[in-house]
């Protein structure tokens, strides 16, 4: 019998700890977001890796999840976060120097503020990826 993989339960689970962890680095080490969205804006290299790593995953996320209005919300909040990164993803592709500039304002007065919605938005991924398994 074919074991069936719940891609739902395993793009909202490895997100969610992907998100958590990184919030939780940016609490343990304040600034450390504002360092790296310097070093992408410095370097067309790591804007164009970025840039396409994120629109791979991101296509990924959005062409596994379903979108079932009725039946499965974390699947259609998956496909959202898919279509939403393929979006940053271009961005980041096209207005690299214009993105950055938004986040590295928005960075130096809230950065706590971020780190902690991360932490909690990657916790909220965790726990909804977590409980589609069997």
């Amino acid at each position: 019998m074919p074991h069936m993989i719940d891609f739902t339960a395993w793009s909202s689970l490895l997100l969610g700890m992907a998100a958590l962890f990184a919030g939780i680095g940016a609490l343990r080490k304040p600034g450390i977001w504002r360092v790296m969205i310097e070093e992408v804006e410095r370097s067309p290299a790591l804007q164009f890796v970025c840039g396409l790593l994120e629109l791979l995953i991101g296509t990924l996320v959005y062409m596994v999840n379903p979108w079932l209005p009725a039946g499965d919300l974390v699947g259609c909040a998956m496909k959202a976060l898919g279509g939403f990164m393929m979006i940053e993803a271009l961005a980041i592709l096209g207005f690299c120097d214009i993105y950055t500039q938004f986040w590295l304002r928005s960075l130096s007065h809230m950065h706590r503020g971020w780190a902690s919605f991360t932490v909690a938005f990657g916790l909220a991924l965790t726990v909804a990826g977590s409980l589609r398994f069997h």
